[in-house]
């Protein structure tokens, strides 16, 4: 049965739904919670919790559902999850298999137009991930 996803109204609502969906790495439901979920909010709703399982979780969510109807969405997302407490800890700590999942990602941004960013923009995220 596929997750139900209203939007946060705070860090913790957030952070149930996201354990949820971390449980069950349901990909479809993470999608919607961040189709809904405002970009500029997520390193307030992450708090401290950000780490490597959740941060991979997002990535495929945003690669498989997201990137493709609205790339400039997926985009801020990965701006401001680099904004995410932690986020320097997680990103050092990713194998080099999950590595190349992020890269997928901006590879298929970088292959979609977009208003919301340019390529020098993704570039400079993409040093931002340590690609």
């Amino acid at each position: 049965e596929k997750l139900r996803v209203s939007a946060p109204s705070n860090a913790y609502d957030f952070g149930q739904i996201v354990n949820a969906v971390n449980a069950t790495k349901d990909k479809a439901a993470c999608a919607d919670l961040l189709t809904i979920t405002e970009p500029k909010r997520l390193p307030v709703l992450l708090s401290n919790k950000l780490e490597g399982e959740i941060l991979l979780v997002f990535i495929q969510s945003l690669e498989h559902y997201v990137a493709g109807k609205d790339p400039g969405l997926a985009y801020q997302h990965l701006f401001y999850l680099s904004k995410a407490e932690r986020f320097k800890v997680v990103v050092a700590l990713l194998s080099k298999n999950e590595k190349e999942e992020v890269q997928q990602l901006f590879d298929l941004l970088s292959e979609s137009q977009s208003d919301q960013y340019s390529l020098e923009d993704l570039e400079s995220l993409k040093k931002v991930y340590e690609l």
